[in-house]
């Protein structure tokens, strides 16, 4: 068996519309109508690479309705270890969601999982955050009504970049970690 490492992160996305450029003829600024509310999905994601044969890329992803703590990170980790087999090494940053007792019992009890942390304040090493910003791209200058529209979009997105080796290889070749993909 191989082990895989997994670049793991969390993001939020809102209900209210990311406005990114967007073309319109002159004079006339397109307009966004929207309805204030603070309603959001929360998301934890992991970039994996296997390194048994063909070096061969994933996407994992949950989620939530509320914001990610300890409960969730555990739950997306052993969520991790029963899709991957071998050893699982897993790169986190230093959020506080990241560490502490529910974490090290996880890992006491799953012996085939390891942590790790990327450096403090260098999110440009992590992969998953080329995730995000696809995401977050798909869905720019988007006006979603309510959570279920915003759930079903993000599921679609999700699943059209888990689909793609290529966004997923793009992903980690954009971040600053050393080349090792062929």
């Amino acid at each position: 068996m191989g082990a895989h490492i997994v670049f793991i992160d969390e993001s939020g996305f809102l209900l209210i519309p990311l406005v990114l450029r967007t073309w319109a003829p002159r004079g006339q600024t397109p307009i966004h109508r929207y309805r204030y509310r603070r309603d959001k999905v929360s998301a934890i994601s992991g970039v994996s690479v296997s390194f048994k044969k063909r070096r061969r890329l994933g996407l994992y992803v949950q989620l939530h309705l509320k914001n990610i703590g300890h409960v969730e990170v555990c739950a997306f980790l052993r969520h991790l270890l029963r899709h991957l087999r071998g050893h699982v090494i897993a790169l986190l940053d230093n959020s506080r969601t990241h560490k502490g007792d529910p974490l090290r019992e996880l890992r006491r009890r799953l012996p085939r999982l390891h942590l790790e942390y990327f450096p403090a304040y260098a999110p440009e090493l992590n992969p998953d955050e080329g995730v995000w910003s696809l995401a977050k791209r798909k869905l720019a200058n988007g006006r979603p009504d309510d959570l279920s529209v915003l759930l079903l979009g993000l599921k679609r997105t999700f699943r059209r970049i888990a689909a793609s080796p290529h966004l997923l290889r793009g992903c980690v070749k954009q971040s600053d970690l050393p080349p090792f993909l062929p």
